[in-house]
């Protein structure tokens, strides 16, 4: 079982509109609704390869209720035991690259219920030009009984996880250092842990040793002052993190780890819609790692879930067809490690 934890959940409401014309009135050609924030994006990807996923995080109110029957919806079996396990150990055999066919695993709700009401985030999407307009709102009050239920809850799904995700922003109420705790009780648990966060909450939560942290190149020179890849990759590993991989865009991922230097492209630079596409990316690593696949080859899934999402129709969701015909195209550079 894969677990990933959204501290900060969100109804993603998606409008479509033939042009969107700043000071206008607009009518809304198309409408979509689903269970966001990033871990739960990241789930959505893991239960569509076939990977069993519990979600925490808090949910609260009228939104959080519509969330949480979304959520549902995206598992027609009946919820997995959360401590149970149906892949292989990160020591395991490495896997052929080639995809199988895989029908969706179940995704189970241990989401915290919250007294406030879950966010909303709103994209609006110009279908004349393609491009995405974010608004964001800020998220529910977090109190401390509320985060301490959370803390108990993740300590006993620890237990039975194979890996963790930690993703997205912080709600108001949660101290800047909760994924610092929370990358600690991973890894006591013995628990592999990747983190996906930004600002001081990565700064703080990178100390705390994670297994591997996921920035792009905005959240990689906010951490490390330096906007030259490499240069801020490795530094952003003598900062804590065991592996670091970062996100390149449509240049695709640089991943410095302590097995080595990889960069992994795609084939070809793509038009379309990047929403999702990290969260993506993150379903690619924590899947290749739970496999046991060697880092090329999860750097390939990375990159070839990641393009898949920017080509998909719907924002944040991947392209099957798409991933299935890039991942054996994804270009992989292996670099010599630095000099000492």
């Amino acid at each position: 079982m894969i677990l990933t934890v959204t501290l900060n959940t969100a109804l993603d409401l998606t409008y479509g509109v033939p042009e969107l014309v700043p000071h206008a009135s607009h009518r809304v050609s198309e409408m979509s609704e689903r269970p966001g924030g990033k871990g739960l994006n990241v789930a959505r990807v893991l239960s569509a390869l076939g990977h069993r996923t519990v979600v925490t995080g808090f949910a609260g109110g009228a939104t959080g209720a519509v969330l949480r029957e979304l959520l549902a919806d995206l598992s027609p079996q009946q919820p997995a035991d959360p401590g149970g396990t149906d892949t292989p150990g990160p020591g395991a055999t490495s896997a052929p690259t080639a995809p199988t066919a895989t029908a969706p695993a179940p995704v189970t709700d241990a989401l915290v219920s919250v007294a406030g009401n879950t966010r909303r985030t709103i994209a609006v999407v110009d279908r004349a030009t393609g491009d995405t307009t974010q608004l964001n709102e800020p998220g529910p009050l977090v109190t401390a009984d509320e985060w301490a239920a959370l803390l108990g809850r993740y300590e006993e799904l620890l237990a039975g996880a194979d890996a963790v995700a930690l993703c997205g922003s912080l709600p108001p109420g949660i101290h800047v250092g909760a994924y610092a705790e929370l990358v600690r009780s991973a890894r006591t648990a013995g628990v592999p842990v990747l983190l996906d966060t930004s600002g001081e909450p990565l700064r703080r939560g990178i100390a705390a040793r994670p297994d591997l942290i996921k920035p792009n190149a905005d959240e990689l020179a906010q951490l490390t002052g330096s906007r030259e890849p490499m240069r801020a990759t490795r530094d952003a590993r003598r900062r804590g993190a065991h592996g670091v991989i970062a996100s390149l865009g449509p240049d695709g991922m640089l991943a410095v780890t302590p097995d080595g230097i990889w960069q992994a492209a795609p084939p070809a630079k793509v038009p379309g819609n990047p929403t999702g596409a990290g969260d993506s990316a993150v379903a690619g690593l924590l899947s290749g790692l739970v496999e046991g696949l060697s880092w090329p080859d999860r750097l390939r899934r990375a990159v070839a879930l990641s393009t898949a999402t920017v080509l998909s129709p719907t924002a944040g969701d991947f392209d099957r067809a798409a991933y299935e015909e890039l991942l054996p195209r994804v270009g992989i550079k292996e670099h010599a490690p630095a000099a000492r």
